[in-house]
C-alpha cells in the first residue's frame, strides 16, 4: 500500500516551499504551485541554479496573500494574491515563452533590493495557458510556472535508498516535490503510470532529470557535489541523472496526507526503467 506522506507547494518559483496537510488541485498543478515568478531585465526566470541565495526566501500562506521573509534579516513583504497591476508581458520559463502579469512596484523594489540584482515579481493569470511538452502529455495539459510540468513524485523510500548510500543524510527538500508517499521499493515510482489520489486521476509522464540546484543546501545555501555525485553512480540514463516522476492532470480535487496512493497501470516503456549500476552502499 502507498500512503501520501507529505504535499508541498512552491507559490514563488525557486523559493522556499510550504509544507501542506491537504491540497486542493488545478487545471494546471497544485493550488498556488509556482503561480508567481521572478524575472530578470530579460523578462527571463531567476533560479537558484544562478542566484543560490532565493533558496533564503521562506513562504507562508495568508488568507489573502502571501507573506514571504527573508531569512537573513527577518524581513517580509505580503503579496496579494490579485496582483496590484495590470500590465502584461512574455515572459521565458527554458524554452517556452507565455504571458505573464506584474504584481507591485513596491514589491518589486523589495526583491530587488534583497536579491541585489534588478528583478520583478509576475503572476500567471488563469487566462495564460502554458502548455506542457506535447512529447510526454495528451493535449490540453497545462503547467504553472514549474519547470515542466504540473506535478513531481518522489517516493519516500526512494530518498532513503539514497542517504544509505550517503556519509551525510540530505532532506526532501533538495528535491522539491509535490507529492511524497511511503510504501514499496525505493524508486517504485518510476513505474507508476496511471495513479489516482483521492480519486483524482494522474499519470507518470516522464522522470525528472536533475540538476545542480539538488546540491544547494535550502538552509544556508552552501553548495556541495551531493547528491549528484552520488546518483550518477546508479541514477544515470543517457546524460541525464534521474530522480522523481513527473506527473500530469487536468482535474479538480483535493489530497491530503493520510491518501491512499493507487496504481492503476504501470509503465512498459524502456525510458522508464534505469540499471542500477552502483556500488554497494557506504
Amino acid at each position: 500500500m502507498f500512503t501520501v506522506s507529505q504535499l508541498f507547494i512552491y507559490p514563488i518559483k525557486s523559493l522556499g516551499g510550504i509544507a501542506l496537510t491537504t491540497a486542493q488541485l488545478t487545471d494546471r498543478g497544485l493550488q498556488h504551485d509556482r503561480r508567481w515568478m521572478l524575472i530578470d531585465d530579460n523578462n527571463r526566470f531567476l533560479s537558484q541554479r544562478e542566484h543560490a541565495q532565493m533558496a533564503l526566501f521562506k513562504l507562508e500562506v495568508l488568507a489573502d496573500a502571501l507573506k514571504v521573509t527573508y531569512t537573513t534579516d527577518g524581513s517580509s513583504i505580503s503579496i496579494p494574491f490579485l496582483p496590484l497591476k495590470h500590465d502584461l508581458l512574455e515572459v521565458t520559463i527554458w524554452d517556452d515563452t507565455c504571458t505573464g502579469q506584474l504584481v507591485s512596484d513596491a514589491v518589486d523594489a523589495w526583491f530587488t533590493v534583497k536579491l541585489g540584482i534588478p528583478t520583478r515579481l509576475i503572476y500567471m493569470p488563469d487566462k495564460t495557458h502554458r502548455e506542457a511538452d506535447p512529447r510526454y502529455t495528451t493535449q490540453g495539459t497545462i503547467a504553472s510556472f514549474a519547470d515542466a510540468y504540473p506535478a513531481l513524485l518522489i517516493g519516500q523510500a526512494s530518498l532513503d535508498d539514497l542517504n544509505s548510500r550517503l556519509l551525510e543524510k540530505l532532506p526532501m527538500n533538495r528535491f522539491r516535490p509535490n507529492i511524497v508517499f511511503t510504501g514499496g521499493k525505493p524508486y517504485s515510482e518510476d513505474q507508476m503510470n496511471h495513479i489516482t489520489i483521492n480519486g483524482v486521476d494522474m499519470y507518470g509522464v516522464k522522470l525528472c532529470a536533475r540538476c545542480v540546484m539538488t546540491t544547494i543546501d535550502q538552509k544556508t545555501v552552501a553548495k556541495g557535489k551531493e547528491p549528484l555525485k552520488t546518483l550518477a553512480g546508479y541514477r544515470r540514463k543517457g546524460a541525464k541523472i534521474l530522480f522523481g516522476q513527473n506527473l500530469a492532470f487536468n482535474s479538480n480535487g483535493v489530497i491530503s496526507v493520510g491518501d491512499e496512493l493507487k496504481v492503476h497501470s504501470t509503465h512498459t516503456e524502456e525510458r522508464f526503467f534505469i540499471n542500477d549500476t552502483s556500488a554497494s552502499a557506504v
